[in-house]
């Protein structure tokens, strides 16, 4: 069952994968943007890459901000917390308080151990061909 979440008005999210040269394998962050903007229609729902890819995290962070964000959800789509998380992101996260200090950015945690990520583990094993 999904969580309920309730986002506070003014709210963005700001999906961050580490990008790749494959468009396909950049497609999968858009994918989910797309469901997340169904679930939260409301809010701004933007992505970014750390690399690899555009729009890079500071053009998203810009985004989300032009459109409006009063606090902005960074969310590494990365399945732990390496150095990208928390080196990268915390630097990326510092700079943007600094740029916009009328906007509130908190960095989530990265997919990591989820207790649902057992769950995805065992499906994607049933799939192995």
């Amino acid at each position: 069952m999904p969580t309920v979440l309730a986002l506070a008005p003014g709210t963005a999210i700001l999906l961050i994968a580490h990008g790749s040269r494959l468009t396909t394998a950049n497609a999968d962050l858009l994918q989910l943007a797309e469901q997340l903007r169904t679930r939260f229609p409301n809010h701004i729902i933007e992505t970014a890459y750390l690399e690899l890819a555009e729009p890079t995290i500071p053009q998203g962070a810009e985004r989300c901000v032009t459109f409006g964000a009063t606090r902005v959800l960074l969310l590494p789509y990365f399945l732990s917390a390496g150095t990208h998380v928390t080196e990268d992101l915390c630097r990326f996260r510092a700079q943007f308080a600094e740029q916009w200090p009328h906007v509130r950015f908190d960095l989530c945690p990265p997919l990591g151990l989820h207790p649902l990520m057992l769950d995805i583990v065992c499906d994607r094993l049933s799939e192995a061909k």
